[in-house]
């Protein structure tokens, strides 16, 4: 299985310096609190899996479905004020989405059987 690389650098790499990055901005400049450090951590950990499944031509759904749910949990750390029948009724939307785009990209693995026509007049 082929090594798959994020700016020549292996995803566990980046997310460990996302992480320290965003620690030190709030350590000096924006103040995070842990919860809300940990919410942009895992929207990156999302966008990571997402890019993975993408370059390895792998089924995108699930990526794209957790990576929405980071956000959604991202912005009502950083106060959004959404309740959770909001947030469920977003990410039923992104469910739907997803649906609908990924009946467009699958294909049966045979072909269909051909139609049995009854014979006319029996």
């Amino acid at each position: 299985m082929p090594t798959y690389r994020i700016f020549g650098r292996e995803p566990a790499a980046v997310l460990a310096f996302i992480s320290i990055l965003v620690k030190l901005v709030s350590a000096y400049v924006f103040h995070a609190t842990e919860t809300q450090q940990a919410t942009v951590n895992t929207v990156a950990a999302c966008a990571v899996a997402l890019l993975i499944a993408i370059s390895a031509h792998d089924s995108i759904g699930a990526a794209v479905f957790n990576l929405a749910q980071a956000v959604i949990a991202a912005a009502v750390g950083f106060g959004l004020h959404l309740d959770a029948d909001h947030q469920a009724l977003w990410l039923s939307l992104v469910s739907v989405v997803i649906g609908l785009w990924s009946r467009t990209q699958v294909t049966a693995p045979v072909p269909a059987a051909p139609a049995v026509v009854p014979p006319q007049g029996v």
